[in-house]
């Protein structure tokens, strides 16, 4: 396992999602609420430093066959087309129109509590998610994470924090990480996940 640690681009100079933080927006009205009202106008501002995580380690992913969970507008599927791969799908309740029209690929529309349902189905080489899970209440996360791995072999986070520690979940096991600096000192960090049995 290794743990890498390099310093990004350069800060965006733009702040989507204006001046206010977005987790006071998420304690205002909730993160459901946010989305339903904001979803399509919601920019992720660190997504230079989530291309430069992806596309140092794609090669290390299995993105032959990938879903990318909440996957808002569809930033890390424009960045896996650009690296030349092709099977994708996206999965947001909130933005699935925006989703199949900025990317023109086919997206799901299941939420945290679709999966709980167990409605996610197929298989898939690679699940992303990015700048999602960490919003998982901490009840739902393993049961949740297990349906992701009832259709992948491979979870990758992308995450502005040290959570979710899918790792401190029996049975699953931390593959890799790595991590960049914005210029601003903080860390965005990328963290590979595989199960090492079947849920019970």
């Amino acid at each position: 396992m290794s743990n890498r640690k390099q310093t990004g681009p350069p800060e965006p100079s733009n702040d989507p999602g204006n001046s206010r933080a977005i987790r006071d927006w998420y304690q205002d009205l909730g993160i459901d609420e946010y989305y339903r009202r904001h979803g399509k106008q919601y920019q992720n501002p660190h997504l230079p430093w989530i291309q430069a995580l992806i596309e140092r380690n794609h090669a290390r992913l299995d993105l032959s066959h990938c879903l990318d969970f909440c996957c808002g507008r569809g930033e890390v599927s424009k960045i896996l087309l650009q690296l030349g791969y092709r099977q994708i799908i996206g999965c947001d309740p909130y933005t699935q129109s925006l989703y199949q029209q900025q990317s023109g690929l086919d997206c799901l529309a299941w939420s945290f509590e679709d999966l709980l349902q167990g409605k996610l189905t197929g298989n898939y080489s690679c699940i992303i998610s990015s700048f999602a899970l960490h919003l998982c209440p901490r009840d739902q996360l393993a049961p949740l994470v297990w349906q992701l791995f009832n259709c992948t072999s491979q979870l990758v986070i992308v995450t502005p924090h040290k959570r979710p520690e899918l790792e401190l979940i029996e049975g699953i096991e931390l593959s890799f990480t790595d991590q960049v600096l914005t210029q601003r000192g903080k860390r965005i960090r990328l963290k590979v996940y595989r199960p090492l049995m079947p849920p019970e």
